[in-house]
């Protein structure tokens, strides 16, 4: 993402025709700021005061900046977004020290993809080297990946269908199961086969991971657990060849499990038994149940509130009270079977077996909480079986097929302030991209570290690599002025021949003969009217 300084002032002189007085406009509201009164000199593009001719200097700006409240300075940056708070680091040397080591890129960071977490680093995630602006403006600038070329790395492994991926980006695996009853580990990198579990017996059709616990949902309602091992490279022993033993279950479910999720503390589990069950991870005991009214197809934790599908309804839960905060009925035609939640926990995405995929914004209001639908999309004609988000890129896998891409770049809320612009709920979007060439029944879709992996009932397991998407536009690109450069070499070349043999160009001279703005009245172009009257 980059960030360029406007050497014209002129939409800021326009703004101050009629009054000199420097305003920082936020939304609705304006912070006025009546002691410094500062016009601008287009020519120099510096700021100089309405009543003076002499030059303002960055220096003299930037203590007129400081003798502000840092607390009031932190506000005024804290209400702008990306893009404008790159704006102002482009002002002056003062302001770009203050609004690129600001507080808010890390929780620009946070809100669109959470906190970096890098198996072996620092608890933080973040080298000392590099700034949070740094960080954001990198993954800004990959999220177009998606739109540009990629390469296939196809899996295979597994002698039936495959229900189920996982994409551990933090430790660059993934993990795959389905109607074999084998958890299997591939390498993401390489996408080559690391482990395989023995057979469990049943039909895997969860899973969730995290660089400490791995955790299997069968038919036969079970939870599978596998513990991480410090010291091994692929964090967990699926073999069972390591002498200390870290495979164990969990039962509580009186039917098939659907669906995993892991936070810090808990494993939420659902299961057509039509309850979600919370799991202690420190006692391994299910410590709260969640009853629905229909079997439960997904679900999608945040802190202290949880998201699940049942039936065709969605429920928002409180955790804490083990009670409904809202419930959106009927959200698709028929069973809604995928849910996916942004990492702030405010926009809510399912899909159904009417093929459609909706986006909710959950609203709270003190005690009282509501649902809105944002907006909606139709791309797939046939049930989505699975949903998978990354800002700002929704991927959805049918059973026609087809994987669909699709950029909520526009409908998201990435500040703090009051969201202006609404879309219409009634107007469907079409996908910005369709990955298609698959036979039917994709059944799960993850997407992470600028890949796309799915599964389906070929049993073949396929990932996606965008990451040198953006390097083949660039050499691309590169290629293309190449070839006009030559082209327009070879022509230059041709004409200083022509000029010192005294031959006229050929070009030029056909030009001459068939002049295109020449006399009207040449055969050609009454011949071009008659036939421009035959045919009306």
């Amino acid at each position: 993402m980059a960030f360029e300084c406007q050497e014209r002032l002129e939409a800021v002189n326009e703004q101050r025709s009629e009054s000199d007085t420097l305003n920082l406009r936020i939304e609705n509201g304006s912070v006025e700021i009546p002691s410094v009164k500062l016009s601008c000199q287009q020519k120099k593009g510096t700021l100089v005061p309405s009543r003076s001719k002499q030059l303002l200097s960055d220096k003299d700006l930037s203590t007129t900046i400081i003798d502000l409240p840092q607390a009031l300075i932190s506000e005024i940056l804290n209400c702008l977004d990306p893009k404008e708070l790159g704006l102002v680091s482009c002002v002056s040397t003062c302001l770009h020290r203050l609004a690129s080591e600001h507080h808010a890129w890390k929780e620009f960071y946070r809100e669109r993809w959470g906190l970096p977490v890098v198996f072996g680093a620092t608890s933080s995630g973040l080298s000392d080297e590099r700034s949070w602006k740094e960080l954001f403006a990198e993954r800004e600038f990959r999220s177009r990946n998606f739109l540009g070329r990629y390469s296939i790395d196809t899996l295979y492994g597994h002698t039936e269908a495959v229900r189920i991926v996982f994409l551990l980006a933090s430790a660059k695996l993934v993990f795959t199961s389905g109607y074999d009853s084998i958890v299997r580990m591939w390498d993401m990198e390489e996408g080559l086969s690391i482990a395989a579990s023995k057979p469990l017996g049943c039909t895997i059709r969860a899973l969730a991971a995290d660089t400490k616990l791995l955790v299997a949902g069968g038919t036969d309602g079970f939870i599978h657990c596998w513990k991480s091992l410090d010291g091994l490279r692929n964090l967990f022993d699926l073999t069972g060849f390591q002498k200390e033993k870290t495979d164990f279950r969990l039962w509580g479910h009186e039917g098939p499990i659907t669906s995993l999720a892991l936070d810090m503390t808990s494993i939420f589990s659902g299961s057509w038994d039509m309850s979600v069950r919370i799991w202690d991870r420190s006692s391994m005991k299910c410590v709260k149940t969640l009853r629905h009214s229909d079997w439960v197809w997904g679900l999608a934790p945040h802190e202290t509130s949880l998201a699940s599908t049942s039936g065709s309804d969605v429920y928002i839960w409180d955790i804490d009270r083990e009670t409904p905060l809202t419930i959106i009925p009927d959200a698709h035609e028929g069973t809604t079977y995928s849910l996916a939640r942004s990492h702030t926990g405010d926009f809510l995405f399912t899909g159904g077996e009417d093929g459609g995929i909706k986006m909710f914004e959950i609203r709270r209001y003190g005690s009282e909480t509501s649902v809105v639908l944002i907006s909606q999309w139709m791309p797939h004609t046939s049930p989505v079986y699975s949903l998978s988000f990354e800002f700002p890129w929704l991927v959805s896998a049918s059973g026609d097929g087809k994987l669909a891409l699709i950029d909520v770049r526009k409908l998201l809320k990435t500040n703090r302030r009051a969201y202006s612009k609404r879309f219409s709920s009634s107007t469907v979007e079409p996908p910005q991209r369709m990955l298609h060439g698959f036979g039917s029944n994709l059944f799960s879709v993850d997407v992470g570290c600028d890949r796309i992996v799915c599964g389906g009932e070929e049993g073949i397991v396929r990932i996606w690599n965008f990451t040198q998407a953006l390097e083949i536009e660039r050499r691309t690109r590169a290629l293309k002025g190449m070839r006009l450069e030559n082209r327009m070499r070879r022509r230059r070349m041709q004409m200083e021949m022509n000029a010192k043999s005294g031959r006229p160009d050929q070009c030029s001279v056909a030009a001459h003969k068939n002049p295109i703005n020449g006399d009207r009245n040449r055969a050609w172009h009454s011949k071009r009217r008659a036939s421009g009257k035959a045919k009306a």
